[in-house]
């Protein structure tokens, strides 16, 4: 017996119900980021090693890409996030770009992970920055996004709600524990591990990082202060804004929020799943103001978000978010084929119906009418149109209703006025 190729680990096969939510996911997330005034953009899929050997963090490179010499020896990575390379193709067009400059884009991703629920290797993730305003209005714009993101696939705030911190708030109280700024990514990394790792296995890992027990206490303190935002005048001018833009039931202060990417520099937050089981983020961002600088180009503050599809695509379904309609029927109709004599006119009558809008399906072989019913029914397709020689004679054709079994002789004169209205109207509504 031959052995089925399967599909390599961590990567998804979409089949039309899987690519149709697909396409719905997009669709939604094109709706808002449009809203907003972003203009849609994409990058290659292949970028050289040292774009994210810059930034992007040492576990990220080293642990996560999928990395290959190509055939000059150059190491080539297939894109795990989409920061710097926005960062990098801003920066080659800087002086002719218009900013504040609103970008998104949704494409496929790579990372060398192990595969579980709300993870796989290969994911398509929605990027969305605004580049060139230093406000925290501006970060507060991005967090309005994905609230309207939110509520246009009718996930509330009982249900999802976006963390959020500052790294220089942060920063300010690391110093305060003599933490010095050549040890904050370790120490940013070590906190972004915090809720992932045991109590006990974490204060150990914090101590093989050369931190001692007063430190150590001291973060964990911190961590602990859920009014430590209102020291920050960034924070507070964040929250004003979302309340003006009746988002602020979504989102609320984390200390525990720093995001494991070393290019964030002010504002970051990570949206959560806290009425449901899935326990992964949502998505991530914050403010990133030294990346352009970092690839060549003239510094310019930024703001952006990511999320993958993975994880939403989980909770929407626990939540049972996904309208079923969006599973809907191929066609709207199948124009059946009664002998190899008639097949012409079924033919000539499905391009018509085609050229008018509707989406129709041929069946182009002459083989049992019931075969060719079974089959429009299998495809929920909810119509079927009977052409045989008593039709053609009389140039009418049979509408059968495939869930009511009704059928209806129409004069092919009378088309336009008593077909089209049905497909076309019952396709809307």
């Amino acid at each position: 017996m031959k052995q089925v190729i399967t599909a390599i680990k961590g990567t998804r096969d979409f089949y039309p119900e899987n690519m149709a939510m697909r396409t719905w996911l997009y669709e939604n997330i094109k709706k808002i980021s449009q809203r907003y005034g972003y203009q849609e953009y994409e990058g290659p899929f292949l970028e050289p090693i040292e774009l994210y050997a810059a930034k992007s963090g040492e576990e990220l490179v080293k642990e996560q890409s999928f990395v290959f010499p190509d055939r000059s020896g150059e190491l080539i990575t297939l894109r795990p996030e989409l920061t710097p390379t926005l960062a990098r193709m801003v920066a080659q067009k800087q002086k002719q770009l218009v900013f504040p400059l609103r970008w998104w884009s949704f494409g496929p991703f790579w990372r060398y992970e192990k595969p579980q629920k709300g993870r796989s290797r290969e994911f398509f993730q929605w990027n969305i920055d605004l580049i060139g305003l230093n406000t925290p209005e501006a970060d507060a714009e991005l967090l309005s996004v994905i609230v309207s993101f939110f509520r246009s696939v009718n996930l509330s705030s009982a249900q999802v709600k976006i963390f959020i911190n500052d790294r220089k708030l942060m920063e300010d109280h690391l110093n305060r524990l003599d933490i010095p700024a050549e040890r904050r990514s370790v120490v940013f990394r070590l906190i972004d591990r915090k809720e992932k790792m045991d109590f006990g296995e974490w204060q150990n890992y914090a101590r093989d990082e050369g931190l001692d027990t007063s430190q150590i206490n001291g973060i964990v303190n911190l961590l602990q202060n859920t009014e430590l935002w209102k020291e920050s005048t960034n924070l507070i001018r964040i929250f004003e804004a979302l309340e003006n833009e009746s988002a602020g039931e979504y989102v609320e202060f984390d200390p525990n929020i720093i995001r494991g990417l070393d290019y964030y520099t002010s504002t970051v937050f990570e949206a959560k799943d806290i009425g449901g089981t899935v326990r992964r983020s949502i998505l991530g961002g914050g403010r990133y103001d030294d990346l352009l600088a970092a690839v060549g180009g003239d510094p310019l503050p930024a703001v952006g978000f990511a999320m993958g599809d993975v994880v939403i695509s989980l909770i929407l379904q626990e939540y049972g978010c996904i309208p079923q309609d969006i599973y809907a029927h191929p066609a709207r109709v199948l124009v059946t084929t009664f002998s190899n004599e008639s097949l012409p006119y079924s033919i000539q009558l499905a391009h018509q119906l085609r050229e008018k809008g509707i989406n129709v399906i041929t069946y182009p072989e002459a083989t049992s009418l019931n075969k060719q019913l079974k089959y429009a029914d299998r495809m929920k397709i909810p119509y079927a149109i009977l052409l045989g020689p008593d039709e053609i004679a009389s140039n009418t054709i049979s509408l059968k209703s495939l869930s009511s079994g009704e059928q209806t002789r129409i004069e092919v004169s009378e088309i336009d006025k008593k077909l089209l209205p049905l497909l076309v109207g019952e396709a809307k509504s």
